[in-house]
């Protein structure tokens, strides 16, 4: 199977997940789409949910598919939100996410959601988090100083740049350093030493936020839970 049947297969597996009346956060990336067209499949036959899009791109998509949208208000509470992921540790099922720009939206909806399910293809699992790079979300005045206490931490920051070569700027207005992670800190210790790093509005370490994962790889549809 090609990587996008893949994907498709993880996605269509969670969306199973869904209930008439649930508040379901809708996530953002390569994987995350084939679980949003899934869920439009099943409203257009008749399912009724209300979606939280995490991406200006995810509600695109959801509108396109006749999928109702709503406001994360203060009194509404996520059912379940499936969402892609970069990387998935297979003992805890810890994260890193990113990749798509989306990590401050994904984050907020993932942390009011009681069920937090993730999608990809196996090969997102890792043994331990930091093999590809973790993004980070910054504040654009004083970047380069936030990314200076970056690397003191050792995350080798990259300035994200979009396609005409500019930086890359987030929906939320700010920049994502790309990091290269030198593994000295565990990924426990480096979320916690990036919380505190004036500048750094969120990052891409998703640690004991999800409920479960279903990996799609050439013998199926694998479940993993925490």
């Amino acid at each position: 199977m090609d990587v996008d049947s893949l994907k498709r297969a993880a996605g269509e597996a969670a969306a199973t997940l869904i209930e008439n009346g649930m508040v379901v956060g809708l996530g953002t990336g390569s994987t995350a789409k084939f679980a949003v067209e899934a869920i439009g499949t099943r409203v257009q036959a008749g399912l009724k949910i209300l979606g939280i899009p995490t991406s200006e791109q995810t509600a695109a998509q959801a509108r396109s598919l006749g999928i109702p949208l709503g406001e994360l208000t203060a009194d509404r509470r996520v059912d379940l939100t499936i969402d892609g992921a970069d990387e998935v540790d297979i003992h805890n099922l810890d994260l890193i996410k990113g990749r798509g720009g989306a990590l401050l939206r994904e984050k907020i909806v993932a942390s009011v959601s009681d069920h937090f399910v993730i999608v990809v293809d196996e090969s997102k699992l890792v043994e331990r988090l930091g093999r590809s790079i973790l993004p980070v979300e910054v504040v654009r005045f004083g970047w380069e100083a936030t990314a200076h206490k970056l690397r003191a931490l050792g995350a080798m920051p990259k300035l994200r740049k979009g396609s005409a070569g500019a930086p890359f700027v987030s929906e939320g207005g700010n920049y994502i350093v790309d990091c290269t992670l030198d593994g000295k800190l565990s990924p426990a210790a480096l979320g916690s030493a990036l919380d505190g790093v004036v500048g750094v509005v969120e990052h891409g370490l998703f640690l004991g936020m999800t409920s479960r994962a279903f990996a799609a790889g050439a013998d199926g549809v694998r479940e993993l839970t925490r």
